[in-house]
């Protein structure tokens, strides 16, 4: 990438980059991105050339280059970048330094063979983000500079992981200088993080400098021109190169090389000749100016762009159909003409040369020759992923093609490139294959997507399910994908119906009892359902009596369990249920957390459950299992995600604020990493809105519900906890009585017909009395004694408690300080840490106790709820002063 001309009014780009280097090789080492765009030609690659001699003695220099042809080879830039510098590490050093991430992230580098499960596409991406800041960390003495050219061609896992890596920047001594075409670049919907990323370093933003490279002046034109033919080049002859090349660098020096050649002179009278020129140095004037180069040489252009990048001398030989010294010839003259460059491998001198003679290969010959190139890559042994890129281009009507792809498509999926396993089996689709395997393929498909698009993954496997040569087997997975897909598109009731319907004609047995347990599942999950109390009834004659002897009975008596909380049954029936669902407190095996016959929706029911049933130890261990069984898997998305709302759930009930909010935000950042509208985000928020309230900060939750619109209209699936409930007890917290009455009876008028009863889990009762205490007292005091019944039910300190606090609200003063003082004995003895502070502080009011105030400033204080020991003590203040 060195320049191997003088550079003409770049002042200003280098200045950046001399700038940009400063600060990374300064005192600081302040890492950032620097971003060069341009047209076609317009001098960006010699502008990256001459930043990495300026930067030789001073970083660490890794570079990579995107290529046309090769836009659909996974990790393509990413090996380039990072293989050059792995390769000096002996194989056990290789290993320690991806540490834990070495089963996720090193095959994508293809340094080792896949092994365990399908990773997920941001778990290969972190484990990417660790490895080069572990390098970058090493590399103090000379810090890291990352080069990419041409990132409008780079493969779409590159580019998703530089998107998330540059916005790492500013915790890392790396700086990256990219270099892309605008259009070509927007016209991909390229998700890379210069789009988003702001002008100047900000708190948690890398330092971003954008500069657009522009056509130069006549004046450097004239001045480039003579640099080549010397000063008698006059005016009029400079002008004219300026007018036909439009101040385009490239095509200026290739139009001063052509006039060398022909010997033309520097001078007026020639000025008419150069457009002439001109022509031949780009497009159908390139190709007349290669087929003169002979029938051989012309062949052997044709394979090397075919090949793309990095071409091999020896496999353009064999794609061209020529003996070794045939293609040494070939290079030769190649090299002579300025049409590629390098030895072994081989490069075209610049992107336009390799793009106007790859479009200049007659289709049938090009695709022939990606054929061939196939080939040859399977039979060296390099697998089928390596020859896929050819296999996209090959002629259809092939059966063998499409048992090549399929394996392709599993080889891309291994490696976490979901998106490179779809053009596979799409692509395998056209060929068509043969009717027996067409179902099969849908299928795959299907399963290939379901993480980056359910919306396709639905199309897929509905397809699958209507073509003929499913067994049951693979109809029964297909369908429980299909109803885990509708319900991550915020389409639970067709989940439901899908399941229902297959059910029906499946006969009984291990698959059927799979998907009945799913039906239930989504049902369920439903925030709205037909007929609730009928669904339970069901589930409990089909689960009560199971023992757990396989995971079809411990997947149906954990629904039941999970139903049963939400109802308000007895906690310790509802407990028993789910020690009958797991194995010695754990799940199952074929039911963890990353195995996907059964999906991790069923450990995280089990988990709730505890949750809401004073179980939390249970609960926070199922939730650290989880964290682990995703990292080491490399879930890193929004399953991690998940994970870590789960683990705030755990704090949020013990009442560990500080650290229910620090887990929730993490999870809200990683599900953003993952997307927007996520089922988690509506959980994450739900959550840290109503940890927020209760360390008293109201204006902040209401800034994360705006941000994340939490509000309706609401998902078609139930949160954790209530939403609506949530949404009104934050209401309540602003002053808004009247709209928060209007949410909390929506919630009750939700809940209760479905025969959902929990206190704990949607408060909404407690908080309605609440807020008509004043204004209907008859019927705040009717609702909270309905919600002390059902608390009763249910049996756990904390319900009992919550709602024995609420009820005080409506019984004379001696009584309420006696349901009060039983209050704070449930709290107590219950894990919930903050619900025992509110219920101290409400007991040392009523009995106007400086001494229970202060309990209370202590347990509030210790939970991270500022504002209720901040009311403790004033309270406590007046009574001391009334004194």
């Amino acid at each position: 990438m060195k320049p191997s001309r003088p550079l003409y009014e770049r002042e200003p780009e280098l200045a950046a980059a001399a700038q940009a280097l400063d600060a990374l090789c300064g005192g600081q080492a302040a890492g950032g991105l620097l971003v060069f765009s341009g047209e076609a030609g317009i001098g960006k690659t010699a502008l990256l050339g001459e930043i990495q001699a300026m930067a030789a003695d001073r970083c660490t220099i890794w570079s990579a280059r995107g290529g046309e042809t090769v836009t659909s080879v996974p990790f393509h830039v990413v090996r380039q970048l990072l293989q050059p510098a792995l390769v000096r590490f002996p194989a056990d050093e290789i290993r320690a330094l991806f540490g834990d991430w070495f089963d996720i992230a090193a095959p994508a580098l293809g340094l080792a063979d896949p092994s365990g499960p399908q990773p997920d596409p941001q778990g290969v991406r972190d484990g990417l983000d660790h490895v080069v800041s572990r390098l970058a960390s090493g590399l103090s003495h000379r810090p890291l500079l990352l080069i990419v050219d041409d990132a409008h061609w780079a493969d779409g896992e590159s580019l998703a992981w530089l998107a998330g890596f540059t916005a790492r920047l500013s915790e890392l001594p790396v700086l990256v200088v990219q270099a892309h075409r605008p259009q070509e670049l927007a016209d991909r919907n390229a998700d890379w993080a210069i789009a988003r990323a702001p002008e100047s370093s900000t708190a948690g933003h890398p330092a971003l400098t954008r500069v657009a490279l522009r056509a130069l002046t006549p004046e450097a034109t004239a001045e480039l021109v003579r640099a080549g033919l010397g000063d008698h080049a006059d005016d009029p002859f400079c002008r004219e190169v300026w007018a036909v090349t439009g101040g385009n660098p490239y095509e200026a020096v290739e139009l001063v090389a052509k006039a060398q050649d022909r010997e033309l002179p520097p001078v007026e009278e020639s000025a008419g000749f150069l457009r002439e020129l001109g022509a031949s140095a780009r497009g159908s004037g390139l190709v007349a100016r290669l087929e003169r180069l002979g029938t051989n040489a012309n062949r052997f252009a044709w394979a090397a762009a075919v090949l793309g990048t990095e071409i091999s001398q020896e496999l353009a030989a064999t794609l061209a159909g020529m003996s070794s010294a045939e293609a040494a010839d070939c290079t030769a003259r190649l090299r002579d003409a300025r049409i590629v460059s390098g030895f072994d491998p081989l490069e075209f001198v610049h992107p336009l040369i390799a793009t106007a003679v790859y479009r200049s290969i007659p289709p049938a010959t090009r695709t022939a020759m990606h054929g061939r190139a196939a080939w040859a890559i399977t039979q060296a042994g390099l697998g089928a992923a390596a020859a896929s890129r050819h296999l996209l281009e090959v002629h259809p009507d092939d059966q063998e093609l499409v048992a090549q792809l399929r394996e392709a498509a599993r080889q891309h999926l291994a490696v976490g490139a979901p998106e490179a396993a779809r053009r596979c089996l799409e692509r395998a689709l056209n060929e068509p294959p043969r009717p027996d395997e067409r179902a099969e393929l849908l299928y795959e498909l299907g399963c290939a997507t379901l993480l980056s698009s359910p919306a396709t993954t639905v199309q897929h496997l509905r397809a699958a399910l209507d073509t003929p040569g499913l067994d049951e087997t693979l109809r029964v997975d297909a369908t429980f994908r299909l109803a885990s897909a509708l319900s991550h598109n915020n389409q639970l009731k067709d989940a439901a119906l899908s399941l229902a319907a297959e059910a029906s004609r499946t006969a009984p047995g291990p698959g059927l009892m799979r998907l009945q347990a799913a039906h239930f599942l989504w049902e369920g999950m439903q925030a709205s359902e037909d007929d609730g109390p009928a669904r339970s009834a069901r589930l409990a004659r089909n689960a009560d009596h199971l023992k757990g002897r396989d995971n079809a009975e411990r997947a149906l008596l954990t629904l039941r369990a999970f139903d049963a909380m939400l109802r308000g049954e007895n906690a310790q029936l509802v407990v028993d249920f789910c020690e009958r669902a797991l194995v010695d407190g754990r799940p199952a095996r074929g039911l963890g957390w990353t195995d996907s016959e059964w999906g991790f929706e069923l450990p995280t029911m089990a988990g709730i459950t505890y949750a809401f049933t004073d179980q939390l130890d249970r609960a926070e261990a199922l939730f650290g299992e989880a964290v682990r069984a995703f990292e080491i898997s490399g879930w890193s998305g929004a399953h991690l995600a998940f994970a870590h709302t789960l683990l705030g759930l755990v704090h949020r009930r013990r009442g560990r604020l500080a650290e229910a909010e620090g887990f929730l935000r993490e999870g809200l950042r990683l599900a953003d990493r993952a997307g927007s509208g996520l089922p988690v985000h509506w959980d994450a928020t739900c959550l840290l809105v109503d940890t927020l309230l209760a360390r008293g900060r109201t204006a902040e939750a209401r800034l994360v519900a705006d941000r994340y619109a939490f509000g309706p209209p609401y998902p078609s699936a139930m949160v954790l906890p209530d939403a609506p409930c949530v949404r009104g007890r934050l209401l309540l917290a602003e002053g808004r009585t009247a709209e928060a009455v209007a949410e909390l009876e929506s919630a009750g008028a939700a809940l209760e017909p479905r025969g959902r009863f929990n206190g704990v889990w949607a408060p909404w009762a407690g908080d309605l009395a609440r807020a008509l205490a004043d204004t209907e007292p008859v019927r705040a005091a009717q609702l909270a004694t309905r919600a002390r019944v059902h608390a009763e039910r249910f049996g756990t300190d904390t319900a009992i408690g919550e709602a024995l606090r609420c009820m005080a609200l409506f019984v004379p003063e001696e009584e309420a300080a006696h349901l009060l003082a039983e209050s704070v004995r449930h709290l107590e003895a219950s894990s919930s840490a903050y619900e025992h502070a509110l219920a101290r502080f409400d007991h040392g009011v009523a009995i106007r106790s400086c001494q229970e105030l202060a309990r209370a400033e202590k347990l509030a204080t210790a939970c991270g709820a500022e504002g209720l020991a901040t009311r403790a003590q004033q309270v406590r203040a007046s009574i001391r002063s009334s004194e």
